[in-house]
């Protein structure tokens, strides 16, 4: 490999710089620099320059000296003189806009997280739901419309489903979007479609067949399995009412679990894919109902394997209420929360079971909000998170305990919010604003 001593000198917009192969290795196989190099990192014969003693680049000087520096150090140091947006830009030609992201933010961690930035809409309230991107970006339903963010948070062209109200959105990848919405009556529109997220253009409509006819319905919860499958709540007209499953990347149904008497999937408030055991968690919960039905499907026996309801067991006002369910495969239990922030776990290993609850309501500081929001749940890294009012609660290790609090003044209640890219995603109630919060990154020493 080449070392210190092996100077590379670069003409960058007609300024001159000279670095090692050993910093110029920091930026990786698949950067600008790695094609300058063979497999030892020793630079090419053909790449040398003709009677030059330098390699001429033609883009921004300013931006190149900030990128080398980051090489040489880790560090990212962004001068006065640098717009931003042009440096994100550089990053992306020279292949450093992975070493940029880790410089800005570190690895996620819950309990270390610190308030980036807050992203104000154009319109007032009224916010459905908030999903994290794979690469930092996110977007946010809001009524008809679909407002999707680059990682750098610039907004890209919004989706309108002119009317159609969004149910749900997911992220196929980090070039499109899944959006499920509702049916508008005599239309025979709503279902789910896949979007291009950089130009808002529907790339394709994913159908329901029954008795080999296409039926129009409204699409509800989302989720997505490692094997590129997709899973939506769905109601119909007929009988279309249950769990439908989609080939990623052929669009075409592949599957339908239709619910049966007396227990509910058409109206799933959330879908969780289960990795573990191959089974769809499907919760449909209070007030959409005026029960809790939380169930475990295996599409491959085309069966309940698991289910839990509040329905003709003893319960008491707290477990009537549950807000929202995430499943923990780990510790073969489900946790529920409920309206007063209390956590309750459910043992998968039985059906029907009685829900172990943790009362975390002393915890809680301040009056209620005239309008709360319904808490939801989250888990990511073997640390679980729950919003309530305006702030989000961290819990850690086998018992869950509380260990940091994520919360602001602005912008009421939390309505929705979500992890991805090593953010985590806040969106409030009253305003039509969301918070970014990010781990800062590690000193460099």
């Amino acid at each position: 490999m080449g070392i210190q001593k092996d100077i590379v000198k670069f003409n960058v917009g007609g300024r001159i710089f000279q670095t090692t192969a050993t910093t110029l290795a920091n930026a990786g196989r698949n950067s600008f620099f790695g094609a300058l190099f063979d497999d030892n990192w020793d630079l090419q014969r053909q790449q040398q320059p003709n009677n030059r003693q330098e390699f001429f680049i033609d883009r921004n000087p300013d931006c190149f000296a900030v990128l080398l520096d980051l090489l040489r150090t880790g560090d990212l140091y962004i001068p006065s003189n640098v717009p931003e947006r042009l440096l994100y830009k550089e990053a992306m030609f020279y292949g450093l806009i992975d070493h940029v992201r880790t410089a800005k933010w570190g690895p996620f961690d819950g309990n270390m997280l610190k308030l980036s930035k807050s992203v104000t809409g154009q319109a007032p309230g009224d916010g459905t739901a908030i999903r994290a991107g794979p690469d930092g970006g996110c977007c946010v339903a809001h009524g008809s419309m679909v407002h999707v963010f680059d990682w750098m948070l610039e907004e890209h062209p919004p989706i309108n489903l002119d009317y159609q109200r969004v149910n749900d959105i997911g992220w196929v990848n980090a070039e499109h979007v899944l959006i499920s919405a509702c049916e508008r009556l005599g239309r025979g529109d709503g279902g789910m479609g896949l979007f291009s997220s950089s130009t808002g253009d529907l790339r394709h409509k994913f159908n329901v067949l029954h008795d080999n006819q296409v039926k129009s319905y409204t699409a509800g919860a989302l989720s997505f399995s490692p094997d590129y499958k997709i899973f939506s709540s769905c109601k119909g007209r007929s009988n279309e009412y249950g769990i439908g499953v989609w080939d990623q990347v052929t669009g075409k149904q592949m599957d339908f679990f239709y619910e049966s008497p007396c227990w509910s999937l058409g109206d799933a408030d959330k879908l969780q894919w289960l990795n573990g055991s191959n089974c769809l968690l499907v919760a449909t919960l209070f007030p959409r109902k005026d029960n809790c039905y939380i169930s475990l499907l295996d599409f491959r026996e085309k069966r309940m394997v698991w289910s839990w309801s509040d329905i003709g067991a003893p319960f008491t006002v707290d477990e009537k209420r549950v807000r929202d369910a995430i499943a923990m495969e780990e510790s073969n239990s489900v946790c529920v929360v409920n309206e007063y922030d209390d956590l309750g776990f459910i043992d998968l290993r039985m059906s029907g079971g009685s829900v172990r609850w943790s009362s975390r309501s002393r915890l809680m500081k301040g009056n209620m909000p005239d309008e709360p929001c319904y808490p939801k749940l989250a888990l990511h890294n073997g640390q679980l998170f729950s919003s309530m009012n305006d702030c989000i609660s961290v819990f850690c290790g086998p018992d869950w305990v509380l260990t940091s609090r994520l919360e602001r003044s602005y912008g009421g209640s939390i309505c929705d919010f979500s992890i991805g890219g090593d953010r985590l995603f806040a969106l409030h109630s009253e305003e039509n604003v969301f918070d970014v919060w990010e781990t800062p990154p590690p000193p460099v020493i």
